[in-house]
Protein backbone atom coordinates (compact mmCIF):
# COMPACT_ATOMS: atom_id res chain seq x y z
CA UNK A 1 0.00 0.00 0.00
CA UNK A 2 0.87 3.83 -0.65
CA UNK A 3 0.02 5.62 2.72
CA UNK A 4 0.07 9.43 2.87
CA UNK A 5 -0.30 10.84 6.13
CA UNK A 6 -1.02 14.19 7.48
CA UNK A 7 -0.79 15.97 11.01
CA UNK A 8 0.69 19.34 11.71
CA UNK A 9 2.93 18.43 14.09
CA UNK A 10 4.18 14.80 12.93
CA UNK A 11 4.17 11.98 14.25
CA UNK A 12 0.74 13.19 16.70
CA UNK A 13 -1.41 10.68 16.74
CA UNK A 14 0.50 8.16 14.30
CA UNK A 15 3.39 7.94 16.51
CA UNK A 16 2.86 4.10 16.43
CA UNK A 17 1.15 3.78 13.23
CA UNK A 18 3.63 5.18 10.87
CA UNK A 19 6.65 2.94 11.87
CA UNK A 20 4.50 -0.02 11.78
CA UNK A 21 3.58 0.11 8.17
CA UNK A 22 6.69 1.81 7.39
CA UNK A 23 8.43 -1.28 8.77
CA UNK A 24 5.96 -3.34 6.52
CA UNK A 25 8.27 -3.72 2.73
CA UNK A 26 4.94 -3.70 0.68
CA UNK A 27 4.36 -0.45 1.86
CA UNK A 28 5.38 2.95 0.89
CA UNK A 29 4.72 5.79 3.28
CA UNK A 30 5.03 9.25 3.31
CA UNK A 31 4.06 11.89 5.99
CA UNK A 32 3.13 15.49 5.02
CA UNK A 33 3.71 17.83 8.28
CA UNK A 34 4.77 21.42 8.96
CA UNK A 35 6.96 19.72 12.21
CA UNK A 36 10.62 19.24 10.67
CA UNK A 37 12.29 17.95 13.67
CA UNK A 38 10.95 14.40 14.27
CA UNK A 39 11.92 11.88 12.10
CA UNK A 40 10.30 8.22 11.73
CA UNK A 41 12.66 5.27 10.23
CA UNK A 42 11.63 4.64 6.86
CA UNK A 43 9.32 7.49 6.16
CA UNK A 44 9.55 9.95 3.84
CA UNK A 45 8.73 13.38 4.90
CA UNK A 46 7.29 16.36 3.07
CA UNK A 47 6.38 19.55 3.88
CA UNK A 48 4.02 22.18 3.97
CA UNK A 49 3.46 25.75 5.07
CA UNK A 50 0.92 27.95 5.57
CA UNK A 51 1.09 31.27 3.16
CA UNK A 52 -0.19 33.19 6.24
CA UNK A 53 -2.35 33.00 9.28
CA UNK A 54 -6.21 34.01 10.06
CA UNK A 55 -6.35 37.87 8.99
CA UNK A 56 -7.47 39.56 12.63
CA UNK A 57 -10.54 41.64 10.74
CA UNK A 58 -12.17 38.17 9.98
CA UNK A 59 -15.36 38.02 12.18
CA UNK A 60 -13.58 35.94 15.27
CA UNK A 61 -15.99 33.14 14.81
CA UNK A 62 -13.99 32.74 11.51
CA UNK A 63 -10.61 32.45 12.44
CA UNK A 64 -10.29 28.53 12.58
CA UNK A 65 -11.90 27.97 9.85
CA UNK A 66 -9.94 30.96 7.70
CA UNK A 67 -6.48 28.80 9.64
CA UNK A 68 -8.14 25.15 8.30
CA UNK A 69 -8.53 26.75 4.85
CA UNK A 70 -5.28 27.93 4.76
CA UNK A 71 -3.70 24.65 5.77
CA UNK A 72 -5.64 23.16 3.63
CA UNK A 73 -4.58 25.29 0.48
CA UNK A 74 -0.35 24.55 2.12
CA UNK A 75 -1.84 21.01 1.71
CA UNK A 76 -2.63 21.13 -1.70
CA UNK A 77 0.30 22.68 -3.04
CA UNK A 78 2.30 19.91 -1.12
CA UNK A 79 0.10 17.32 -2.72
CA UNK A 80 0.42 18.39 -6.19
CA UNK A 81 4.54 18.40 -6.09
CA UNK A 82 4.49 15.32 -4.36
CA UNK A 83 2.31 13.87 -7.29
CA UNK A 84 4.81 15.05 -9.70
CA UNK A 85 7.42 12.58 -8.08
CA UNK A 86 4.88 9.95 -9.20
CA UNK A 87 3.64 8.97 -5.47
CA UNK A 88 -0.02 8.37 -5.87
CA UNK A 89 -1.25 7.05 -2.20
CA UNK A 90 -3.88 4.00 -2.01
CA UNK A 91 -5.23 6.15 1.23
CA UNK A 92 -4.75 9.04 2.92
CA UNK A 93 -4.75 9.19 6.79
CA UNK A 94 -5.09 13.08 8.09
CA UNK A 95 -5.96 14.38 11.87
CA UNK A 96 -9.24 16.26 11.24
CA UNK A 97 -10.19 19.52 12.47
CA UNK A 98 -6.92 21.61 10.94
CA UNK A 99 -7.95 21.66 7.54
CA UNK A 100 -5.24 19.84 6.02
CA UNK A 101 -7.15 17.01 4.42
CA UNK A 102 -9.64 19.96 2.66
CA UNK A 103 -8.40 19.67 -0.72
CA UNK A 104 -6.14 16.67 -0.93
CA UNK A 105 -8.97 14.85 -2.41
CA UNK A 106 -8.68 17.89 -5.87
CA UNK A 107 -4.92 15.98 -5.71
CA UNK A 108 -5.84 12.64 -5.63
CA UNK A 109 -9.17 11.52 -6.24
CA UNK A 110 -9.32 7.97 -6.37
CA UNK A 111 -7.71 7.88 -2.98
CA UNK A 112 -9.41 6.80 -0.02
CA UNK A 113 -9.32 9.36 3.00
CA UNK A 114 -9.48 7.78 7.00
CA UNK A 115 -9.76 11.21 9.35
CA UNK A 116 -8.56 10.79 12.83
CA UNK A 117 -11.23 12.97 15.18
CA UNK A 118 -10.50 13.80 18.24
CA UNK A 119 -13.09 16.18 19.76
CA UNK A 120 -16.08 17.75 18.37
CA UNK A 121 -17.27 20.55 20.00
CA UNK A 122 -20.85 21.50 22.15
CA UNK A 123 -21.87 23.89 24.41
CA UNK A 124 -23.37 21.97 26.91
CA UNK A 125 -22.78 18.53 28.62
CA UNK A 126 -18.66 18.22 27.37
CA UNK A 127 -15.80 20.20 28.31
CA UNK A 128 -17.88 24.29 27.41
CA UNK A 129 -19.25 25.26 30.95
CA UNK A 130 -17.41 22.76 33.03
CA UNK A 131 -15.09 24.87 34.72
CA UNK A 132 -16.79 27.58 37.40
CA UNK A 133 -14.92 30.90 35.19
CA UNK A 134 -16.08 29.15 31.83
CA UNK A 135 -17.44 32.32 29.81
CA UNK A 136 -20.74 32.39 30.23
CA UNK A 137 -22.06 35.47 27.69
CA UNK A 138 -24.61 34.03 25.26
CA UNK A 139 -22.09 34.22 21.88
CA UNK A 140 -19.51 31.17 23.35
CA UNK A 141 -22.72 28.55 22.19
CA UNK A 142 -22.06 30.39 18.78
CA UNK A 143 -18.35 30.29 18.66
CA UNK A 144 -18.10 26.98 19.56
CA UNK A 145 -21.01 25.51 16.53
CA UNK A 146 -19.09 27.70 13.90
CA UNK A 147 -15.31 25.94 15.80
CA UNK A 148 -16.73 22.72 14.68
CA UNK A 149 -16.65 23.95 10.63
CA UNK A 150 -13.62 22.45 9.61
CA UNK A 151 -14.31 19.17 11.67
CA UNK A 152 -17.75 18.69 9.20
CA UNK A 153 -16.06 19.36 6.36
CA UNK A 154 -13.78 16.63 7.18
CA UNK A 155 -16.62 13.85 8.56
CA UNK A 156 -18.63 14.80 5.21
CA UNK A 157 -15.58 13.67 3.09
CA UNK A 158 -13.85 11.47 4.63
CA UNK A 159 -14.75 7.91 3.49
CA UNK A 160 -14.02 6.43 7.27
CA UNK A 161 -13.20 7.88 10.67
CA UNK A 162 -11.62 6.94 14.06
CA UNK A 163 -11.82 7.97 17.51
CA UNK A 164 -9.11 7.26 20.06
CA UNK A 165 -11.99 6.49 22.87
CA UNK A 166 -15.84 5.84 23.32
CA UNK A 167 -16.38 9.47 25.39
CA UNK A 168 -14.64 10.98 22.21
CA UNK A 169 -16.65 9.07 19.21
CA UNK A 170 -20.15 10.09 21.92
CA UNK A 171 -19.10 13.83 20.85
CA UNK A 172 -19.56 13.00 17.21
CA UNK A 173 -23.10 13.51 15.73
CA UNK A 174 -24.75 10.55 15.55
CA UNK A 175 -25.20 10.64 11.86
CA UNK A 176 -21.90 10.30 10.85
CA UNK A 177 -21.69 6.95 13.42
CA UNK A 178 -21.90 4.33 10.45
CA UNK A 179 -18.40 6.51 8.98
CA UNK A 180 -16.70 5.81 12.13
CA UNK A 181 -14.80 3.24 14.41
CA UNK A 182 -13.38 3.59 18.18
CA UNK A 183 -9.89 2.67 18.12
CA UNK A 184 -7.11 3.86 20.38
CA UNK A 185 -3.56 4.46 18.71
CA UNK A 186 -2.06 1.81 21.62
CA UNK A 187 0.28 2.01 24.43
CA UNK A 188 3.92 0.65 24.38
CA UNK A 189 3.38 -1.82 27.15
CA UNK A 190 7.07 -3.43 26.62
CA UNK A 191 8.60 0.30 27.09
CA UNK A 192 6.15 1.33 29.33
CA UNK A 193 6.34 -1.28 32.21
CA UNK A 194 6.84 -1.72 35.86
CA UNK A 195 10.60 -1.32 37.32
CA UNK A 196 11.19 -2.13 40.46
CA UNK A 197 14.85 -0.70 40.25
CA UNK A 198 13.89 3.32 38.48
CA UNK A 199 15.53 6.21 39.75
CA UNK A 200 15.21 9.41 38.85
CA UNK A 201 17.54 12.22 39.56
CA UNK A 202 16.71 15.79 40.43
CA UNK A 203 20.28 17.54 41.38
CA UNK A 204 21.52 16.40 44.58
CA UNK A 205 18.20 13.97 44.82
CA UNK A 206 17.54 10.56 44.14
CA UNK A 207 14.16 9.41 44.62
CA UNK A 208 12.90 5.42 43.77
CA UNK A 209 9.96 3.40 44.65
CA UNK A 210 10.98 3.11 48.24
CA UNK A 211 10.19 6.64 48.15
CA UNK A 212 6.84 8.76 48.75
CA UNK A 213 6.25 9.70 45.48
CA UNK A 214 3.01 11.80 44.45
CA UNK A 215 3.28 12.63 40.69
CA UNK A 216 1.27 14.50 37.86
CA UNK A 217 1.87 14.53 33.90
CA UNK A 218 -0.05 17.27 31.17
CA UNK A 219 1.19 18.90 28.69
CA UNK A 220 0.65 22.45 30.08
CA UNK A 221 0.02 23.00 33.82
CA UNK A 222 -3.95 24.64 33.10
CA UNK A 223 -7.58 23.94 34.55
CA UNK A 224 -8.38 21.77 31.51
CA UNK A 225 -5.75 18.99 33.40
CA UNK A 226 -7.18 19.77 37.15
CA UNK A 227 -3.53 21.97 37.60
CA UNK A 228 -5.12 24.31 40.38
CA UNK A 229 -7.42 21.71 42.10
CA UNK A 230 -3.77 19.26 42.25
CA UNK A 231 -1.54 22.72 43.21
CA UNK A 232 -4.42 22.97 45.93
CA UNK A 233 -4.64 19.37 47.04
CA UNK A 234 -0.65 19.25 47.24
CA UNK A 235 -0.67 22.59 49.58
CA UNK A 236 -2.53 20.22 52.20
CA UNK A 237 -1.04 17.11 51.84
CA UNK A 238 2.51 18.34 52.45
CA UNK A 239 1.17 19.34 56.06
CA UNK A 240 0.46 15.81 56.48
CA UNK A 241 2.81 14.07 54.54
CA UNK A 242 6.18 15.63 55.71
CA UNK A 243 8.50 13.33 53.68
CA UNK A 244 6.38 13.36 50.20
CA UNK A 245 7.92 14.46 47.20
CA UNK A 246 6.10 15.91 44.30
CA UNK A 247 7.28 15.59 40.42
CA UNK A 248 5.28 17.78 38.04
CA UNK A 249 5.85 17.14 34.28
CA UNK A 250 4.56 19.46 31.80
CA UNK A 251 5.23 22.58 30.16
CA UNK A 252 4.11 26.37 32.11
CA UNK A 253 1.35 27.28 29.49
CA UNK A 254 -2.11 26.91 28.46
CA UNK A 255 -2.09 24.06 25.77
CA UNK A 256 -5.94 24.02 25.45
CA UNK A 257 -8.34 26.22 27.14
CA UNK A 258 -8.17 30.23 27.76
CA UNK A 259 -4.83 31.94 28.95
CA UNK A 260 -5.62 34.25 31.97
CA UNK A 261 -6.57 38.29 30.87
CA UNK A 262 -3.42 39.14 33.41
CA UNK A 263 -0.97 37.19 31.13
CA UNK A 264 0.73 34.73 34.43
CA UNK A 265 0.90 31.80 33.53
CA UNK A 266 -1.61 29.13 36.35
CA UNK A 267 1.66 28.16 37.85
CA UNK A 268 2.70 31.85 38.77
CA UNK A 269 -0.12 32.38 40.29
CA UNK A 270 -0.20 29.42 42.02
CA UNK A 271 3.13 29.65 43.77
CA UNK A 272 2.04 33.09 45.18
CA UNK A 273 -0.98 32.14 46.70
CA UNK A 274 -0.48 28.52 48.44
CA UNK A 275 1.46 28.15 50.92
CA UNK A 276 4.16 25.32 49.76
CA UNK A 277 7.27 23.45 50.60
CA UNK A 278 9.05 23.90 46.91
CA UNK A 279 11.84 22.30 48.14
CA UNK A 280 9.75 18.74 48.15
CA UNK A 281 8.06 19.71 44.66
CA UNK A 282 10.13 19.03 41.42
CA UNK A 283 8.49 20.96 37.85
CA UNK A 284 10.23 19.24 35.63
CA UNK A 285 8.96 20.81 32.54
CA UNK A 286 9.26 18.56 29.41
CA UNK A 287 10.81 15.12 29.33
CA UNK A 288 12.07 12.55 27.01
CA UNK A 289 10.26 9.53 26.79
CA UNK A 290 12.85 8.08 28.58
CA UNK A 291 11.98 10.29 31.77
CA UNK A 292 8.32 9.79 31.60
CA UNK A 293 8.52 6.55 32.01
CA UNK A 294 10.94 6.46 35.15
CA UNK A 295 8.60 9.29 36.45
CA UNK A 296 5.86 6.94 36.75
CA UNK A 297 7.84 3.79 37.48
CA UNK A 298 9.06 5.48 40.79
CA UNK A 299 5.60 6.80 41.38
CA UNK A 300 3.40 6.25 45.08
CA UNK A 301 0.34 8.03 43.39
CA UNK A 302 -0.41 9.36 40.09
CA UNK A 303 -2.89 11.95 39.99
CA UNK A 304 -4.80 12.56 36.50
CA UNK A 305 -7.21 15.02 36.34
CA UNK A 306 -9.50 16.69 33.51
CA UNK A 307 -12.36 17.75 32.89
CA UNK A 308 -14.60 16.17 29.90
CA UNK A 309 -12.39 16.48 27.08
CA UNK A 310 -9.74 14.55 25.04
CA UNK A 311 -8.41 11.64 27.09
CA UNK A 312 -4.62 12.16 27.48
CA UNK A 313 -2.27 9.48 26.62
CA UNK A 314 -0.21 9.80 30.12
CA UNK A 315 -2.70 7.87 31.61
CA UNK A 316 -2.61 5.08 29.75
CA UNK A 317 0.94 5.03 29.65
CA UNK A 318 1.08 5.30 33.85
CA UNK A 319 -1.46 2.36 33.52
CA UNK A 320 0.75 0.47 32.15
CA UNK A 321 3.63 1.08 34.43
CA UNK A 322 1.19 -0.10 37.33
CA UNK A 323 0.58 3.26 38.82
CA UNK A 324 -1.79 3.12 41.23
CA UNK A 325 -4.09 6.00 39.50
CA UNK A 326 -6.14 8.57 41.52
CA UNK A 327 -8.06 10.07 38.57
CA UNK A 328 -11.10 12.80 38.23
CA UNK A 329 -14.43 11.29 38.05
CA UNK A 330 -15.31 12.43 34.84
CA UNK A 331 -16.72 10.70 31.85
CA UNK A 332 -13.06 10.46 29.72
CA UNK A 333 -11.34 9.01 33.02
CA UNK A 334 -14.57 6.57 34.01
CA UNK A 335 -14.02 5.03 30.50
CA UNK A 336 -10.46 3.21 31.57
CA UNK A 337 -11.14 3.55 35.37
CA UNK A 338 -13.14 1.61 37.22
CA UNK A 339 -13.08 3.07 41.62
CA UNK A 340 -11.82 0.39 43.73
CA UNK A 341 -10.95 -2.37 40.30
CA UNK A 342 -7.70 -0.70 38.65
CA UNK A 343 -7.63 2.82 40.09
CA UNK A 344 -9.89 5.62 42.38
CA UNK A 345 -11.47 8.23 41.31
CA UNK A 346 -12.27 11.56 42.96
CA UNK A 347 -14.76 14.79 42.27
CA UNK A 348 -12.66 16.86 40.23
CA UNK A 349 -13.39 19.74 42.36
CA UNK A 350 -13.83 18.59 45.77
CA UNK A 351 -9.91 18.95 47.08
CA UNK A 352 -10.29 17.50 50.38
CA UNK A 353 -11.46 14.08 49.03
CA UNK A 354 -8.46 14.19 46.55
CA UNK A 355 -6.24 14.53 49.92
CA UNK A 356 -8.40 11.95 51.60
CA UNK A 357 -7.72 9.53 48.78
CA UNK A 358 -4.01 10.27 47.63
CA UNK A 359 -2.89 10.01 51.77
CA UNK A 360 -4.70 6.62 51.87
CA UNK A 361 -2.45 5.13 49.81
CA UNK A 362 0.69 6.61 50.44
CA UNK A 363 0.06 5.51 53.77
CA UNK A 364 -0.61 1.68 53.14
CA UNK A 365 0.06 1.45 49.24
CA UNK A 366 0.56 -2.07 49.64
CA UNK A 367 -2.99 -2.12 49.84
CA UNK A 368 -3.36 -1.01 46.65
CA UNK A 369 -1.13 -2.50 44.86
CA UNK A 370 -3.38 -4.82 43.14
CA UNK A 371 -4.90 -1.73 40.93
CA UNK A 372 -1.44 -0.97 39.47
CA UNK A 373 -1.80 -4.44 38.30
CA UNK A 374 -5.04 -5.01 37.67
CA UNK A 375 -4.01 -1.22 35.25
CA UNK A 376 -1.68 -2.98 33.83
CA UNK A 377 -3.12 -5.89 33.23
CA UNK A 378 -6.11 -3.65 31.23
CA UNK A 379 -3.89 -1.82 29.14
CA UNK A 380 -1.76 -5.36 27.91
CA UNK A 381 -5.35 -6.83 27.20
CA UNK A 382 -7.02 -3.53 25.59
CA UNK A 383 -4.78 -1.18 24.30
CA UNK A 384 -1.08 -2.57 23.84
CA UNK A 385 0.13 -1.21 20.59
CA UNK A 386 1.12 -5.12 19.55
CA UNK A 387 -2.95 -5.60 19.76
CA UNK A 388 -4.30 -2.48 17.96
CA UNK A 389 -1.67 -1.81 15.12
CA UNK A 390 -2.79 -4.73 12.97
CA UNK A 391 -6.50 -3.62 13.64
CA UNK A 392 -5.56 -0.69 12.69
CA UNK A 393 -4.23 -1.92 9.63
CA UNK A 394 -7.30 -3.75 8.65
CA UNK A 395 -9.06 -0.73 8.97
CA UNK A 396 -7.15 1.17 6.52
CA UNK A 397 -7.39 -2.04 3.93
CA UNK A 398 -11.00 -1.78 4.86
CA UNK A 399 -11.39 1.53 3.62
CA UNK A 400 -10.02 1.24 0.55
CA UNK A 401 -11.60 -1.68 -0.82
CA UNK A 402 -15.14 -0.12 0.04
CA UNK A 403 -17.25 0.91 -2.63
Amino acid sequence: MRILFLHNNCPGQYRHLAPYLARNPEHDVVFGTTNRHYEIPGVKKVYFVPTRYANPQTHPYLHNAENAVLHGQAVYRMAAELKKTGFIPDIICAHAGWGVSHFVKDVYPDAALLSYFEWYYHSQGADFGFLPDDPKDEEWPLRLRIKNMALNVDLIQCDGGLCPTQWQYQQIPSIFYPKLSVLHDGVDTDFMQPAETATVKLGNIELTKQHEVVTYVSRGLEPYRGFPQFMQAVAKLQKKRPHCQVLIVGEDRVAYGKKREDDKTYKQVLLEELDLDLSRIHFMGYVDYETLRSVFQISTVHIYLTIPFVLSWSILEAMACECIVLGSDTPPVREMISDGENGLLSDFFQIDELVKRTEAILENRERFKRLGVQARKQIIEKYAKSLLLPKHEALIKKVIQQP
